[in-house]
């Protein structure tokens, strides 16, 4: 199924060879401001606490986002750069619910009187390496401790790994009130699924896109990578042909980044398989013509998705937020996470629960795991709020920024200034008094330009932790 054609009004994306080619470096994915690898130790638990408790002493009205990490997976995938647990035993599964439905009881009674929840986020690991019956109960306590907005206004979604579901238990998903789905396929090829050590027939996938369109999910999303071992641009282009074809809502096509020396499975990843970096950028311009023809829109980073998806329809109304999970539709809703490794986002702060989960249940005996995190100052603060609308809106309204905070812009970011007109020279955006506008060609580069502003990144770069900007 071929979508419609993009409306002229659209945001487009321009793929420029040259320029990608001149100015790619490692950089942050800016799923926050200031960057995960920025969290301390100095911030614990009571700061936590602090937090919630300023946005009740200013009668927070704003709606929750929750997010569960389910770490477990059946086996490993070689490319995978997630928090996870690679475990066929499912006893461990039991017992982490039993741990994770307590810190989401502390949670709930933490925000009692301020818990309307609109957005659910269920990832890993595999959230569906849960049973049917384990996800009903974990989906009771939850609605047990928070309010849920009805079907037509909360946005939840799960991350479902297609072998691991039927299309009975995707009808139960919906059932139990989930409305996105996001299925991981990452390339179709079964070389390519052979190196990565996926193998998941295309039939599979395409089954579960037909059940979930069956069960009236709002929104199907699939993942792909390009840049993985075997691929190259022909074996993508047969990929990507068979997912416009299954027409799904959103696509997300992320870059594989090999840092073995930080992801132990990706040291079984045959170097001398990977493609060239002048294969990926073919690869990557490849699935830019092609969606962009087949009438998706570019949302930003890897995301591209139908006109009428929840996602395109926010971006053009400005209500596009991005946080740990990529793109979102609720801006204004702070972000309360559960899990080993999960990090909440509370009034002006950041937490992130411990790693293990022998920690994680250490830790749940007595206080919430949180092992540390950051508090925003006024300077985060308004460079969080820059990076949000470069990395969702494309265009930052200087006014704005100097009516909302006591600065004047192009004194207070004049070392900034001067970087950005050297972008601009290079064609990425335009800057003048009132607004600095990211070109077609920059918007594939947006993580340089929000590199700029990026005061602990110049401050003290970290290179190794990150992935090329494209």
């Amino acid at each position: 199924m071929v979508v419609s054609v993009l409306p002229v009004s659209v945001p487009s994306v321009e793929f420029d060879a040259k320029l990608v080619g001149k100015l790619s470096q490692l950089g942050p994915r800016y799923t926050s401001y200031p960057t995960a690898d920025r969290f301390t130790e100095a911030f614990g638990y009571r700061d936590y606490l602090q937090a919630v408790a300023s946005l009740r002493t200013r009668g927070s009205t704003n709606p929750l986002s929750l997010y569960l990490h389910i770490p477990f997976c059946d086996t490993v995938c070689y490319y995978c750069a997630c928090n996870k647990i690679i475990t066929k035993n499912r006893d461990k599964a039991a017992t982490y619910l039993v741990y994770l439905k307590r810190e989401i009881e502390m949670q709930g009674r933490l925000f009692s009187g301020m818990n309307q929840v609109e957005q659910l986020h269920l990832g890993g690991g595999t959230p569906t390496y849960l049973s049917d019956g384990q996800m009903a109960d974990l989906m009771a306590h939850l609605r047990r401790w928070f309010q849920f907005a009805p079907d037509d206004i909360g946005e939840y979604s799960i991350e479902v790994d297609p072998r691991t579901v039927s299309p009975e238990r995707v009808q139960s998903l919906r059932d139990q009130g989930f409305k996105r789905i996001s299925l991981g396929v990452q390339d179709f090829d079964p070389e390519v699924q052979k190196a990565v050590n996926r193998i998941q027939p295309e039939s599979q996938t395409i089954d579960i896109i037909a059940a979930a369109r069956d069960a009236h999910f709002r929104s199907v999303s699939i993942d792909l990578i390009y840049g993985l071992p075997k691929q190259n641009v022909m074996t993508m282009a047969q990929t990507l042909a068979k997912v416009i074809k299954a027409g799904p809502d959103c696509i997300a096509i992320y870059n594989y980044a090999h840092m073995p020396h930080l992801f132990k499975p990706q040291r079984r990843i045959a170097e001398a398989d990977l493609p060239s970096g002048e294969a990926k950028l073919d690869m990557l311009s490849l699935c830019i013509k092609w969606l962009t023809e087949a009438g998706y829109v570019y949302i930003g980073m890897d995301h591209f998705a139908r006109p009428t998806d929840d996602l395109a329809v926010a971006q053009r109304q400005g209500r596009l937020h991005r946080n740990f999970q990529g793109y979102s539709t609720h801006a204004e809703s702070d972000l309360v996470s559960c899990g080993v490794s999960a990090i909440s986002a509370v009034a002006a702060s950041y937490s992130q629960n411990v790693k293990t989960l022998d920690a994680y249940y250490e830790h749940i005996d007595n206080e919430l795991p949180i092992a540390r995190g950051i508090k925003l100052n006024m300077d985060d603060g308004l460079r969080r709020v820059i990076i949000q609308m470069l990395m969702c809106n494309f265009e930052l309204s200087i006014a704005s920024i100097e009516m909302a905070y006591p600065i004047t812009f192009a004194d207070y970011f004049s070392a900034e200034t001067e970087k950005l007109r050297v972008l601009a020279q290079d064609g990425l955006l335009t800057i003048d008094n009132e607004w600095l506008s990211v070109t077609a060609k920059g918007r594939l580069l947006i993580r340089n330009i929000c590199m700029v502003f990026d005061r602990y990144l110049n401050a003290k770069p970290d290179p190794l932790r990150y992935s090329r900007t494209v």
